[in-house]
C-alpha cells in the first residue's frame, strides 16, 4: 500500500518537473523570438533614417537650383519631416494602426522623393552633379535594404506569431505576456499595374 502511494507522488513530481521543464523552454524560446522581432524592428528603422539622412542630402544638394521646382521640393522636406515624427517602439509593435501610420508616413516619403528624382532628370546641371549622382545610388540601395528589412521582419514576427497561437505555447505566452504583432503589408493599390504614359 505504501509503495503505491510512493510511487503514485513519484509520477505527479516527475510530471509536475517535466510540464516545468516545458514551460521553461516554451518561455525562453518565446523570449528570443521576441528579441528577434525587436531587432528585426530596429533594422527596419536603421534602413527608414537612412532613407531620411539621403533625402536630407538630396534636398540639400537640390536647394542650390535657383530655379527647382520649389512645391516639389517642398512636398519631399514636409514629408521627411512627418516620417521622422512618427515613432514606434517594440511596444507598439501589436498595434497594426500605429504600424500602419508609420508605414503610411514611409510611404509618403518615398513617393515625394520618388517625384524630386524624376522631376530632376529635366535640370542637365543637377544631374551632372557628381554628388547629387551618388546620392541616387546610395538611394537605390537603400531601398532595396528597405525591402530587405521589411521582409525579415514580417518573417520574425510570423515566426512569434506562430508560436504564439499554438497549444500549449499559447499558455506560456499569456503568462509572459508575449502578444502577437502587427506586420508590414503592402500599401492599398499595390496589385494594381501602374499606368505609363508616355506624353
Amino acid at each position: 500500500m505504501r509503495s503505491t502511494g510512493a510511487i503514485a507522488l513519484l509520477v505527479i513530481v516527475l510530471l509536475v518537473g517535466f510540464a516545468g521543464c516545458a514551460g521553461c523552454s516554451s518561455y525562453n524560446s518565446l523570449v528570443q523570438q521576441d528579441e528577434q522581432v525587436e531587432r528585426a524592428w530596429a533594422d527596419v528603422e536603421t534602413q527608414y533614417q537612412r532613407r531620411a539622412d539621403f533625402v536630407q542630402q538630396a534636398v540639400a544638394v537640390v536647394q542650390g537650383q535657383a530655379d527647382f521646382e520649389s512645391e516639389t521640393l517642398q512636398d519631399v522636406i514636409e514629408a521627411r519631416s512627418r516620417a521622422t515624427s512618427i515613432q514606434i517602439n517594440a511596444d507598439d509593435l501589436d498595434d497594426p494602426a500605429a504600424l500602419q501610420r508609420y508605414q503610411e508616413a514611409q510611404a509618403a516619403l518615398g513617393s515625394s522623393f520618388g517625384r524630386l528624382l524624376a522631376v530632376s532628370e529635366q535640370y542637365p546641371t543637377l544631374q551632372a552633379n557628381e554628388g547629387f549622382l551618388r546620392l541616387q545610388d546610395q538611394v537605390e540601395g537603400t531601398e532595396n535594404r528597405i525591402a530587405t528589412a521589411r521582409r525579415d521582419y514580417n518573417q520574425a514576427v510570423a515566426d512569434l506569431n506562430g508560436r504564439v497561437r499554438t497549444f500549449p505555447t499559447n499558455l506560456v505566452a499569456g503568462f509572459a505576456g508575449v502578444d502577437r504583432r502587427a506586420t508590414f503589408e503592402a500599401q492599398a493599390g499595390a496589385e494594381e499595374a501602374p499606368t505609363i504614359t508616355f506624353d
